[in-house]
């Protein structure tokens, strides 16, 4: 009898582990946000706090008078021409 009980139980064991299929989990789609209609039209805000004039500034001081320069001397009334030089020739 206690062979028969130890072979029963025995025989239980490997048939439930036989048994055993693996389970197959689907895993869902991401789901895509689709937009929908507009909703309505929200309350409108209240009116925010003016600024302040600011204080106008202080006129600045004036310059002093730069000094008058000398008269130059009268010319002679010769006129001096000066030419540019010429172009070198390009080297090759």
């Amino acid at each position: 009898m206690n062979h028969t009980l130890l072979i029963s139980a025995l025989l239980a064991t490997l048939s439930l582990t036989a048994c055993d299929n693996p389970t197959v989990v689907n895993v869902p789609a991401t789901p895509v946000a689709v937009p929908g209609p507009a909703g309505p039209q929200g309350e409108t805000g209240s009116q925010g706090a003016t600024g302040y004039q600011g204080t106008e500034g202080v006129q600045g001081t004036e310059g002093v008078q730069g000094e008058t320069g000398a008269t130059g001397k009268t010319g002679d009334g010769t006129t001096v021409i000066v030419v540019p030089a010429e172009a070198a020739a390009p080297t090759n």
